[in-house]
């Protein structure tokens, strides 16, 4: 068991210093040389969890996926909303994440499939609208692979401006902004008052968020003690 659980830090110390070496020099330029030297391990230990180079990279994109899964809302669009605070929060607070989403947007990883995490979150996003269409919490026009897709984009935009003007400290008000000029468009108007698209959600989720994973990770670490 706790052969298992090193196994588990060293698989992520090694992703984390992948995701830094790729931020640095982008993913073309980047030597498993590189990341051995700053994750410290050995070439056997590395090739133990990753095959090659691209499926370090692959493992840094999957890192944008939520490992805690989000709480279920009464108003189903509310879990809209969640997703991209949720996101906001941990952009701004885990490097790994930083690092996965610059490499998806890294144009010379050309032997990685960047599309993969976009289509994933679509996807999601879909899920979600399919879900409050269904409920009766869309207007009647809307389109859910459209409006996923618009979605997606727009927080991508959003999040790379914040990233170049600020460092990404305005984050949580630019989606906030964001929710609170789309969400109107495509919510029933009796629901809007019941939505909670301020910046202030963040912060919550965030704390709430960052409370599971600690949980789940004292729960593995007795597990495996």
């Amino acid at each position: 068991m706790a052969q298992q659980a090193r196994a588990i830090r060293t698989r992520r110390m090694i992703l984390e210093s992948a995701a830094t070496v790729f931020a640095e020099r982008g993913y073309e330029r980047t030597t498993i040389g590189e990341i051995l030297m700053r994750a410290g391990v050995t070439k056997g230990a590395l090739y133990f969890h990753f095959a090659s180079k691209e499926d370090l990279a692959l493992g840094v994109l999957d890192a944008q996926m939520l490992d805690v899964p989000l709480t279920p809302q009464e108003v189903k669009l509310q879990e809209l909303a969640d997703q991209a605070f949720l996101l906001t929060h941990r952009l701004q607070h885990d490097a790994l994440v930083r690092a996965s989403v610059a490499l998806a947007l890294d144009s010379g990883a050309i032997s990685v499939d960047r599309a993969a995490p976009f289509q994933v979150w679509v996807d999601q996003v879909s899920e979600i609208l399919m879900v409050s269409k269904a409920r009766g919490e869309l207007l009647p026009h809307v389109s859910v692979t459209d409006t996923a897709e618009l979605f997606s984009g727009a927080f991508t935009g959003v999040q790379t401006m914040s990233q170049i003007m600020c460092d990404r400290a305005d984050l949580a008000h630019r989606v906030g902004v964001l929710l609170q000029h789309l969400v109107p468009s495509i919510c029933t108007p009796a629901l809007l008052t019941r939505l909670d698209l301020t910046e202030n959600r963040a912060r919550q989720l965030g704390i709430e968020y960052d409370t599971s994973r600690r949980r789940r990770d004292e729960a593995l670490a007795d597990t495996h003690s």
